[in-house]
């Protein structure tokens, strides 16, 4: 799917309330008893501004690298894989396929549309970062890594962004406990299928 950006853009929809922070470099002990288990970690750091929030997710996969990374920037797939998202579209694209900008539009039945235009820079098949170049969001920046971890690829998501609009604390927390987790096993399902293994 697309870069599955989204998941920052679902947050930053919905939780405008939670703050920014530095990016952990690795993820928490608690974040390695989850992935162990099989299921994903998300973590939305709170913070005292209440202008951004840090978001920071996980996920093993049991396929090859090329092919995570092949359904992480497909944009056609990625409303079909992520809750809220309406739309994406590759605006520009670099002839090397070094770099691309996309929009995406996304609508919570709690809040208005958001439009999202941001760039993303590859390293295929192991890391991208982007960052915003327009839209709704006041920030929206990031990175996400594919780490061969085992026999799996362990992705790694790091975003922090703010929202053009208040939301409810308790709104926020639902959306993201909810939408968060779904994109992540959505992607893990997708690559398992095309890589021809079975999701258990």
């Amino acid at each position: 799917m697309r870069t599955l950006l989204l998941i920052g853009a679902l947050a930053a929809a919905a939780a405008p309330a939670l703050t920014s922070g530095a990016y952990a470099a690795d993820l928490p002990e608690r974040a390695q008893a989850q992935l162990e288990r099989g299921r994903p970690f998300v973590e939305v750091s709170p913070g005292a501004d209440g202008s951004s929030g840090v978001i920071l997710a996980a996920i093993d996969v049991a396929a090859p690298q090329g092919v995570v990374w092949s359904v992480m920037t497909d944009c056609d797939l990625a409303p079909k894989m992520v809750a809220g998202l309406k739309s994406c579209r590759v605006l520009e694209r670099d002839p090397q396929g070094r770099w691309d900008i996309r929009e995406e539009v996304s609508k919570m039945t709690f809040a208005p549309s958001v439009r999202t235009v941001y760039r993303e820079d590859f390293e295929p098949p192991r890391a991208m970062a982007f960052h915003r170049t327009g839209g709704d969001l006041s920030i929206f920046d990031g990175d996400w890594r594919l780490e061969p971890h085992g026999d799996q690829v362990r992705v790694t998501y790091q975003a922090r962004v703010a929202a053009p609009f208040a939301v409810p604390g308790w709104i926020a927390r639902l959306a993201l406990r909810r939408d968060v987790p779904m994109a992540l096993l959505a992607l893990r399902r997708e690559a398992m299928a095309r890589a021809g293994q079975p999701n258990l």
